[in-house]
């Protein structure tokens, strides 16, 4: 880990010596920023603030490290993300058609699997990258563009909701209205 690196302690925070980790002295405020804490108004004394976020997260990689620590740890790791992966990206897949949360569950499936595969590590952030990109366009665009976007967005989910009932359940759910709108 961190541990030898000289201004930094064993959880990759820098030590209360004065320098930003690497030599650089610290401007006032750095110190409470480093250690995730929030300057408190009128003294601009720093204020540790624990965000749990943090802790989780150096838990589970802990955790993980441990876990990987051992040759037989290692392997089962590998195969239990690997299935739980592909059982949330399965069950994503199937929901697609669905109107519902089946990208959502693809990208959760993959952000399972980059837990242990660098490949899916680069596609999750392959993307989020082209999804950041597209909603950052899309607010670009103007009010009328977007409520194109909008309904050609709702009229696809319709669709594919509409296709879906009619193949999988066997309702044709427009021939279903238009008798019932015929007869009242």
């Amino acid at each position: 880990m961190a541990a030898g690196r000289p201004g930094r302690n064993g959880r990759g925070h820098a030590e209360g010596n004065g320098t930003a980790g690497r030599g650089k002295p610290l401007r006032p405020g750095d110190r409470g920023r480093m250690n995730g804490a929030a300057e408190r108004e009128g003294g601009g004394i720093a204020v540790a603030e624990r965000r749990a976020p943090g802790r989780w997260r150096q838990r589970i990689s802990t955790s993980l490290a441990l876990i990987r620590a051992n040759p037989t740890g290692r392997v089962a790791l590998k195969i239990m993300v690997g299935v739980l992966g592909a059982l949330v990206v399965t069950i994503g897949i199937a929901l697609i058609p669905l109107p519902g949360p089946g990208w959502l569950l693809v990208i959760a499936g993959l952000g399972i699997w980059a837990v242990e595969f660098h490949w899916a590590k680069r596609l999750l952030a392959f993307t989020r990258r082209h999804v950041h990109g597209w909603t950052a366009w899309v607010r670009r665009q103007s009010l009328a563009v977007r409520l194109v976007i909008g309904s050609v967005g709702l009229v696809f989910v319709g669709t594919v909701a509409l296709m879906s009932i009619k193949y999988s359940l066997g309702i044709d759910v427009i021939a279903q209205v238009l008798r019932y709108l015929a007869t009242n």
